[in-house]
């Protein structure tokens, strides 16, 4: 039986080594993407009818294109199968999240900058349209929907479109229609996988196309939603999901062990680790855990991920420990260690980083005010998580007044000239009555 967890000692020599084996490069299978393509390329040509005919192969449910958008009634109907503390729970998360949000977009927008006569004003417009991807079938996301399609509407978005696959009984999940009512998305369509993302940057004769499409899924959902960029504009790049937790010998080994457990369940290719200078720490996680296992539910799941893709990786001091968080660019670091604020501050590539004992990532996927969807495989690099900010234009305003232009005249002119375009210095120029 393989091991719960890898323990991986940090030397002098094998860092790189270590990184690649815990983080291996994972680029798209070409067998994914050639997959991808074709459903894109058939929906692009066929529209609603290859909508149907992937659902029916890959959802196993068969639908008419009457039957693709949910209808309002259903939506109404969908009140009556969730309990008011579900209800409280949904409202809860869109409230803390709405007002995180709005005041994001307050700080954002609305400053102004004056120099030497030239004003710049910055302004916000939300997008268009937005489509959001929420996975489902077996299971249900109303918090994913909660975190793709609130911030839309809040944003001022247009027009908000959910797309997520149906169960075999044509449904979506009620708390799944309960929320897009409270987020006030304007169309919900139960179709998923690369298919959904087709028609949502190609449109059909039922999806017309949206501007952007925001949401995680699976491998196939990633690769269509890197494969239209040429059509849409996308989020980020999300994969597995993850969690690294830098903590000391002041940590409680219980709630660790917990959150690895926690994360785990998420799926078979989750990454759940820890990177800590207390040897004795890392004992007492590695012992805590098969008693652990022994009673959690969706254990094989649980053990499937740990088992893969979980470690503890022993380093000989915090600077390597902050080092190492560094170059793993988890989607989520939880900081549990006597010092935690100052560590969390030279943390420069997380998703999200959580600090002390009572901040979970698991309360972050729900009620914080957060968004979950958040760079996975090392892309905490180079992106950040969703936000609100994702679903505005930046945009800025310039007036300058006659002193303030010719106060940069001369500047443009050399510049111009030697880019080898001098008719940007004649329409400078032009305007002080010197432009031939």
């Amino acid at each position: 039986m393989a091991e719960p967890l890898r323990l991986v000692r940090l030397e002098g020599d094998n860092f790189d080594s270590v990184l690649r084996e815990l983080r291996p490069a994972s680029p798209i299978d070409p067998d994914v993407l050639a997959r991808v393509k074709r459903i894109l390329r058939e929906v692009a040509l066929k529209g609603d009818r290859a909508l149907l005919e992937y659902t029916r192969r890959f959802d196993g449910v068969s639908l008419t294109p009457e039957e693709l958008r949910v209808s309002r009634e259903e939506v109404q109907e969908a009140y009556g199968e969730v309990s008011e503390s579900e209800l409280g729970a949904l409202r809860a998360s869109r409230e803390r999240m709405e007002a995180l949000d709005r005041e994001t977009l307050r700080r954002a927008e609305g400053w102004s900058w004056l120099r030497d006569g030239i004003r710049v004003d910055a302004v916000l417009h939300p997008l268009d349209s937005v489509g959001c991807y929420v996975p489902g079938g077996r299971a249900a996301y109303p918090s994913t929907l909660l975190m793709t399609a609130g911030p839309a509407k809040t944003a001022g978005v247009g027009r908000v479109v959910v797309c997520s696959p149906p169960s075999r009984g044509k449904k979506l999940n009620p708390l799944l229609l309960v929320a897009s009512d409270l987020c006030g998305v304007d169309e919900v369509y139960r179709v998923g996988g690369a298919q959904a993302v087709a028609a949502l940057a190609y449109g059909t004769e039922t999806i017309r196309p949206v501007a952007k499409i925001v949401g995680p899924g699976n491998l196939y959902v990633a690769a269509a939603k890197l494969a239209v960029l040429d059509r849409v504009a996308i989020d980020l790049p999300a994969g597995p999901s993850e969690v690294l937790i830098l903590a000391d010998d002041s940590a409680d080994a219980r709630l660790i062990t917990r959150d690895l457990i926690c994360q785990a369940e998420h799926g078979g290719e989750s990454v759940c680790g820890v990177v800590t200078d207390s040897e004795d720490l890392a004992r007492r996680i590695l012992r805590l855990l098969p008693g652990m296992l022994k009673r959690v539910e969706r254990r094989e799941i649980v053990s499937q991920a740990l088992s893969t893709r979980g470690f503890v990786v022993l380093c000989r001091d915090q600077d390597q420990a902050v080092t190492f968080a560094n170059a793993f660019a988890p989607e989520h670091l939880e900081v549990m260690a006597g010092d935690a604020p100052s560590l969390a501050k030279r943390i420069r590539t997380a998703g999200l980083i959580l600090v002390g004992g009572y901040s979970p990532a698991a309360a972050t996927d729900y009620c914080v005010g957060t968004n979950h969807v958040l760079p996975t495989g090392g892309f905490g690099r180079m992106y950040s998580g969703l936000s609100i900010l994702d679903y505005v234009r930046r945009c800025h305003i310039v007036e300058s007044s006659r002193e303030g232009l010719e106060s940069i005249a001369p500047f443009v002119k050399l510049l111009a000239e030697r880019e080898g375009l001098p008719n940007h210095a004649v329409a400078v120029q032009e305007r002080f009555g010197n432009g031939d």
